[in-house]
């Protein structure tokens, strides 16, 4: 790769072909806090000039005290609109320098007009927008002055009075010849100074476009998370919707079934008092229409959801699992130790948890493992399945009981696989779909903890 040539890496650290425009966070304070620093600078370089005139340091017949406070005034009262004008302000300013300079030299020479000559140059390099307009104001800016400072060393004879009268050219102190010293140490004074603002002026316009770059990807990367945790609540709820058709669509397909067989056993036999041929025929219509709509309902979702990846998703009709299946996973030889326990009160209470919410468990389950072994160094992990009938004091939600699911492991987040958190937003789905509960988190022993509870039916009296 060629190395780029210096115009190239001035052009670069200027920013010239750069599309950031720096403005201030908030710029009704900033400019009213320009304001304020403007008008404060304007006091002070009126009190300095007249400071610098009691104490006589300026130089030959002073001019009219008004004329003095005035041009002071003048040079620094445009920092009022620093940031709102950046460039304005510097060729005003500079124009000010060199007009005033040239006539009133002792005027530019005060210290608070040198404090805003480097403010007002180094606002134009921190916030000008237009940065290839910026070069320009503040190349011209630069040649004025250095052809000021060049003007002034070669019609004064300041310099030469000085070393006359020190005795320096009769015996000189250094290596250097006096007045070359000088004219030396000015010249190096005022690169120092005019090049020291530019530069601290564009290290601060990098470091506002850094944040600014860092700002724009923090916002991105928000907004994408929010689209993942958006698509995978649709992708969850379309897993659940085909989960629980094939749940509801079984049982009400028995249902129409057995509905049809006592509709024709019936029709052989005489009829007492009333043909019970005519709710059974009602009863299988029903069944069958129930299960026509929610065919097209959830083909509906699925055409929905068809851009999108579903890991749930599944052609076949094949019996879904529920509690009982969850001690399969403990089958895996894959060098984790699971083990898996179940408790119930009373005794025997499994089979009564419904199909839909067995399957829930089943899920969390299996998500909770696939994660420990994906993104944890845990070596054993404990899963507990209880089945509760008595009722939960102070909770409406759990009258009937609960069923729970519990996954403990013993380890830590493995380095580098952190995953995208999407599993644990379909857990929270599929808890919020059967308004339970969920715990999901570190424990403050060490490990890992996935507990999931879900509300069982009121029984039937």
């Amino acid at each position: 790769m060629p190395r780029p040539r210096p115009t190239e890496v001035l052009a670069e650290w200027f920013g010239l072909d750069d599309d950031f425009d720096r403005l201030p966070a908030d710029p009704r304070a900033a400019y009213r806090r320009d304001v304020w620093l403007g008008l404060g600078l304007t006091v002070l370089a009126v009190a300095g000039m007249e400071l610098a005139r009691s104490a006589g340091y300026l130089w030959g017949d002073p001019e009219p005290p008004w004329l003095l406070y005035t041009l002071s005034a003048a040079g620094a009262l445009p920092l009022v609109v620093r940031r709102r004008y950046p460039l304005a302000v510097l060729a005003t300013v500079y124009a000010h320098f060199l007009l005033v300079g040239l006539t009133v030299p002792d005027v530019v020479m005060t210290q608070v007009l040198q404090v805003v000559y480097f403010m007002t140059l180094y606002t134009a390099v921190a916030w000008a927008r237009d940065r290839r307009a910026m070069i320009i104001v503040v190349t011209a800016s630069l040649v004025a002055m250095f052809g000021w400072l060049f003007w002034q060393m070669a019609v004064s004879s300041g310099m030469q009075q000085f070393a006359e009268n020190e005795g320096l050219l009769d015996d000189p102190p250094g290596l250097f010849p006096p007045l070359g010293a000088m004219v030396a140490q000015s010249w190096l004074v005022n690169f120092a100074y005019f090049f020291g603002a530019i530069a601290l002026g564009q290290v601060t316009w990098h470091g506002a476009r850094r944040r600014a770059q860092l700002t724009e990807q923090a916002t991105t990367i928000e907004r994408q998370a929010a689209e993942l945790g958006r698509r995978a609540v649709v992708s969850e709820r379309l897993r659940i919707a085909r989960e629980l058709h094939d749940v509801v669509a079984h049982h009400v397909s028995v249902i129409g079934i057995q509905a049809s067989a006592a509709r024709r056993l019936l029709a052989k036999g005489d009829a007492a008092t009333q043909d019970p041929r005519v709710p059974l025929a009602t009863i299988e219509a029903a069944s069958r229409d129930a299960v026509e709509q929610m065919r097209g309902l959830v083909g509906t979702l699925r055409e929905i959801g068809d851009d999108g990846d579903d890991p749930g998703a599944g052609g076949g009709r094949s019996p879904e699992p529920g509690v009982d299946d969850i001690a399969r996973l403990a089958e895996a030889d894959d060098g984790l130790d699971v083990s898996v326990t179940l408790v119930s009160e009373p005794p025997g209470g499994v089979p009564a948890v419904p199909g839909a919410l067995g399957l829930s468990l089943y899920r969390t389950a299996q998500e909770a493992l696939a994660n420990v072994r994906k993104h944890s160094t845990a070596r054993a992990v404990g899963i507990t399945v209880r089945v509760d009938r008595r009722p939960v004091p102070d909770d409406e939600r759990f009258r009937g009981g609960f069923a729970e699911v519990e996954v403990v492991d013993d380890g830590r987040a493995r380095p580098g696989s952190s995953g995208s958190g999407l599993g644990l937003v379909g857990i929270r789905e599929r808890v919020a779909t059967h308004h339970g509960v969920a715990e999901i988190g570190p424990r403050v022993m060490g490990g890992y903890r996935v507990r999931v509870r879900l509300p069982l039916p009121l029984e039937e009296s």
